[in-house]
């Protein structure tokens, strides 16, 4: 592995931990509100814990493949700085969550304003290399 991949790289292992301390958070809530497995609802503590890691874990779906295939196509450094934006949304997301659900938007939005470019980026770097193999 290059060295410029191992950006990308730092910020999939650093999204790994993130989702582990979610999941971590989320577990906690479940014993402090009583909310025995295999329920999925109780307190409104907890329900906003497991939201938290549960929408995460349904970006990361996203986030992931975005960001390796970004590093790919366009630049392993630029994926990795939105990569950090990106991490850094889910904290503020989770923070305001944690607080009050209806606060969710900003860090929402930043994650958003990582995810978007990754996805967008992607697609045109994958079509630029079709493009470039196919006439050259």
């Amino acid at each position: 592995m290059t060295l410029s991949f191992l950006y990308p790289a730092l910020i999939t292992i650093l999204s790994g931990f993130l989702l582990i301390y979610f999941g971590i958070r989320e577990s906690m809530a479940r014993r402090k509100y009583d909310v025995p497995l295999p329920k999925m609802s109780g307190d409104p503590g907890f329900e906003r814990a497991h939201r938290v890691h549960a929408n995460t874990m349904e970006q990361v779906l996203i986030f992931f493949p975005a960001l390796w295939i970004f590093s790919y196509t366009v630049s392993p450094l630029w994926s990795a700085i939105l990569g950090g934006v990106w991490i850094v949304g889910r904290l503020v997301y989770a923070h305001a969550y944690y607080v009050d659900e209806k606060k969710r938007g900003i860090g929402f939005g930043i994650t958003a304003l990582a995810s978007y470019p990754l996805l967008i980026g992607s697609l045109i770097g994958i079509i630029m290399a079709l493009i470039a193999k196919l006439s050259g």
